[in-house]
């Protein structure tokens, strides 16, 4: 459902907010997705361009157990998904990258699997990175089985009953990935040859296509086994509760390094998201079905938030509070002194709302004006060159670092805490952690994580040197202290993009990398977060968004907020 129709065009800009306020970890921790974030680009090109779906094999015993695949048409050319479904002995369930078995394997390939091209990914996909993939390949991924939850489903429709809706409220999905693959890795195509044969162009495209179609083959999964179990009864689950189920996700540090390491694609991110706030800000003319949508939407967050499930103590308590605070918005929004303007609206929500309730009232801002926001999905790509330029003065490289990284230098690295931390990739599969410097060893294998530090001693270095050795270049000076010259090239190449640097210490005893976490996650269209330590967390992918068959339907975008409703409402 769409009800605004103002053009980019139309709309005068509005000042994006001070990468100061944004790139926060506090803040970038309690994004909400927005209708640009990967999943809802996704569903909008599949509907536009009107992708089908076949099911083309579907090799599976009573238990479940054996082949199938799916050709999707695209608009440029077919896409097949190909399952392989295992039994998994419980002691070898594990969530962890260092698994070896999982209940299910996928990947996305661009050649037809015949029987020859099937038996060749039969050999390598269920063995994930201990496999061999190849350029035809474009995702790799696996995924495990909720398990008293997907018994409980089968269980229900082989008895020709549907699921309890309580049930699906509490987990949310019937199998949760523990990796999806792309870009390149372990011989996947990458994406510039992605682009090069038109079916991607964008970052994680094809990633989100693996977790929808792991969704549907989940949905499948389960039908057929409760069909198997007791076909005389069976029931096929029913369409409202299978848009509920969405696909789990365990994630963990491995996202931090990605967002350090790439940070021109960060600041596309960041700055297609302010982007689309500053045009809906600049909107003066309220019109009476656009704030209708708005109160409808803010009532589907409320819903929506009363059924975030999570077991963590902070996370539970943030819920409360954004409830608190939606119920303060509600009424001050529906009030004799409300804001005329969304931009005073939204200037209300900063100063009496927490960070939760201001971030989740500019996604619904977003939501309201897709004709003036949808265009921007375009812009959530980058190059990812850093260029040093050797030619730069020491003294203009100090400048810079003042101007740009005013931020680091504002950090005390004298003080014991702020050192505290240290990231260091672990010897069995190479896992980011973050460990103790002063009560662990393996400091001396730290990450260039650090960008606060790195900058703020460079910084020194520079200003310790006598006036006139700040005429050197910075080629000179990289020759004798060649250790500097990332840090020095990170600083000249982001010159410019306030959005890609996160603008606190990462190694400082108080920080969050689950803050770090939701930011990414947000972006690819994330919802439930349930952190099950500062280090991980647990969410859901696609709930409410349509299912394969209903990619035709009039609420097709329609699903930012997701939650159950009850029996009589649905």
């Amino acid at each position: 459902m769409t009800v605004a129709s103002a053009s980019a065009a139309s709309i005068p800009a509005k000042a994006l907010r001070a990468p100061e306020t944004v790139m926060r970890l506090a803040r970038v921790g309690s994004f909400h997705p927005t209708r640009i974030s990967f999943t809802r680009t996704l569903i909008r090109r599949m509907a536009r361009e009107n992708w089908r779906f076949e099911r083309t094999l579907f090799d599976l015993d009573a238990r479940g157990i054996g082949t199938a695949v799916y050709k999707v048409d695209t608009s440029t050319a077919p896409i097949w998904f190909v399952v392989f479904a295992d039994h998994l002995e419980p002691e070898d369930r594990t969530d962890r990258v260092i698994a070896e078995k999982w209940d299910a394997t996928f990947t996305l390939t661009t050649r037809e699997p015949d029987t020859d091209e099937l038996s060749r990914l039969k050999a390598n996909i269920p063995l994930q990175e201990a496999g061999r993939c190849t350029s035809g390949e474009m995702v790799l991924s696996r995924a495990n089985k909720s398990v008293r939850f997907f018994e409980h489903v089968v269980e229900a429709l082989a008895r020709g009953m549907q699921p309890d809706r309580g049930k699906i409220l509490d987990v949310g999905y019937l199998v949760r990935t523990t990796a999806v693959y792309g870009n390149g890795k372990f011989g996947l195509a990458d994406l510039d040859q992605l682009r090069a044969a038109g079916v991607f162009g964008l970052p994680f495209q094809a990633e989100m296509l693996c977790v929808f179609m792991a969704r549907q083959f989940s949905l499948d999964w389960v039908e057929h086994i409760a069909s198997m179990r007791a076909p005389e009864t069976f029931a096929p689950m029913d369409d409202g509760l299978k848009r509920a189920l969405g696909v789990g996700n365990a994630t963990g540090l491995g996202m931090a390094p990605f967002l350090i390491g790439h940070p021109k694609l960060i600041h596309a991110w960041i700055e297609a998201r302010e982007t689309a706030l500053a045009r809906v800000r600049a909107v003066t003319d309220r019109e009476p079905e656009v704030e209708d949508r708005f109160h409808a939407l803010l009532d589907r967050a409320v819903e929506h938030v009363r059924q975030w499930p999570t077991t963590d103590v902070l996370q539970q308590d943030r819920c409360v509070e954004l409830l608190d605070d939606l119920a303060r918005l509600t009424e001050f929004a529906s009030g004799e002194g409300r804001a005329s303007t969304w931009d005073e609206l939204v200037d209300w929500a900063e100063r009496n709302l927490g960070l939760e309730a201001q971030e989740l009232l500019n996604s619904v801002l977003i939501e309201l004006y897709p004709a003036l926001v949808d265009e921007l999905e375009n812009q959530m790509g980058s190059d990812e060159v850093m260029r040093l330029v050797p030619g730069m003065t020491l003294r203009d490289l100090k400048s810079l670092i003042e101007r740009a990284y005013h931020w680091a230098l504002d950090v005390d690295f004298s003080v014991d805490a702020a050192n505290a931390r240290f990231w260091y990739r672990s010897e069995e599969k190479e896992e980011p952690r973050l460990g103790w410097r002063a009560r662990e060893p393996g400091a001396d294998k730290e990450m260039r994580i650090a960008i606060a530090r790195d900058v703020s001693r460079l910084h020194v270095i520079l200003a310790g040197q006598a006036d006139e050795m700040l005429e050197a270049t910075v080629g000179e000076f990289l020759m004798a202290y060649p250790e500097w010259r990332q840090t020095a090239r990170r600083v000249q190449s982001l010159a410019g993009l306030g959005y890609a640097e996160f603008r606190d210490n990462l190694i400082d005893e108080t920080c969050r990398p689950i803050d770090l976490l939701r930011c990414k996650l947000s972006m690819f269209g994330a919802t439930k977060f349930d952190p099950k330590s500062d280090l991980w967390t647990r969410i859901a992918m696609f709930q409410g968004a349509p299912i394969a068959e209903g990619l035709s339907a009039d609420d097709v975008d329609d699903w930012a907020f997701p939650f159950l409703a009850t029996e009589a409402e649905g």
